[in-house]
């Protein structure tokens, strides 16, 4: 009786087991979306290098010149101009600027191109401003600056400090 209770146990469990084995499962899926969306606004950042005549002598025939580099950097398709404002020498203007040690003054002048003929400014008193459209990649401007010959000013260290201002 034994033997045959297991058997019938045995037979049992093996029937609940192929039972379950032969119900056919049931899955199903759905899906959905995600609306991404983004909306890119102008934007623009610019920097700029220090123009550094160095050492200046009225004795030279010559005008002492020297470089600078503006660099704008706007989205893609951002039209925008950069301006040079007079400086901080009181008295200077765009057209007219200077540099200042305590009193004392030292003529220079801020140009769009190595010719020195056009100067780059705000846009009054006969300069002009730089500018184009962005194509989103930095773009870099020269700044050519020229310290007239034969300035006879008091010895020293003269300094100035212009604005870039770029409008987007």
């Amino acid at each position: 009786m034994i033997r045959f209770r297991s058997l019938y146990l045995g037979a049992a469990a093996g029937a609940l087991v192929a039972a379950l084995s032969a119900t056919p499962a049931i899955s199903s899926t759905t899906t959905t979306t995600i609306a991404v969306s983004a909306t890119a606004l102008s934007s623009c950042v610019v920097a700029a290098t220090p123009l550094a005549f160095g050492s200046y002598s009225a004795a030279t025939s010559t005008p002492t010149d020297a470089t600078s580099t503006v660099t704008a950097t706007c989205t893609s398709g951002t039209p925008y101009t950069l301006a040079l404002d007079a400086g901080s020498t009181t008295g200077s203007t765009v057209a007219a600027r200077a540099m200042a040690n305590g009193a004392a003054k030292m003529d220079y002048a801020l140009y769009t191109t190595s010719g020195h003929t056009t100067i780059w400014g705000d846009g009054t008193n006969s300069t002009v401003t730089q500018g184009a459209t962005s194509a989103g990649l930095p773009a870099v401007y020269t700044v050519y600056g020229r310290v007239p010959a034969n300035q006879y000013v008091s010895t020293g260290a003269y300094s100035d400090l212009v604005t870039v201002t770029l409008t987007y």
